[in-house]
């Protein structure tokens, strides 16, 4: 017998990329607001660091606080900085450079790349459902751009 569809991580998953979309979109109103790409992505951090402290809190108690290694503070500052901040900051940087919609495509290399390194390093197999999603996947990419559509156009007689 199969195991029931788990639909709350899939709708998880769902809500993050409709957010992740969402962002991109709303974070482009900055540049015109004369906001720089490092003053909103300490924003956003900060903010989200905000929200999450009393949640955190709530669900693990602070006795996690005084019991961390040096060695797990380094790694969270490590995270904070460079996985979190700098990216954020280049993730608006070239959202300001480039706008949101190519800033935004690479999100489509994301199942790919995932499919590829669980193949190469976890010795996983590709299915029927994943080729077929990726082949949409490279679908909507040549729709975007559409060098391959015009040919097609112009080779009808």
């Amino acid at each position: 017998s199969s195991e029931p569809t788990p639909w709350l991580p899939q709708l998880a998953i769902l809500g993050a990329a409709m957010s992740y979309a969402f962002g991109g979109v709303y974070g482009r109103r900055f540049k015109a607001l004369g906001v720089h790409p490092i003053l909103t992505a300490a924003g956003q951090v900060t903010a989200s660091g905000l929200i999450m402290m009393p949640i955190a809190m709530s669900l693990e108690g602070t006795q996690a606080l005084s019991t961390a290694s040096v060695h797990s503070w380094g790694a969270i500052l490590g995270l904070a900085l460079f996985s979190t901040s700098l990216a954020y900051i280049i993730y608006f940087k070239l959202l300001e450079s480039a706008g949101a919609t190519n800033l935004l495509l690479v999100t489509l290399l994301v199942p790919g790349s995932a499919i590829l390194l669980g193949i190469l390093f976890l010795n996983e197999s590709i299915t029927a459902t994943q080729l077929a999603g990726l082949g949409l996947i490279a679908l909507g990419l040549s729709a975007i751009d559409g060098r391959l559509w015009s040919r097609l156009v112009t080779a009808k007689p």
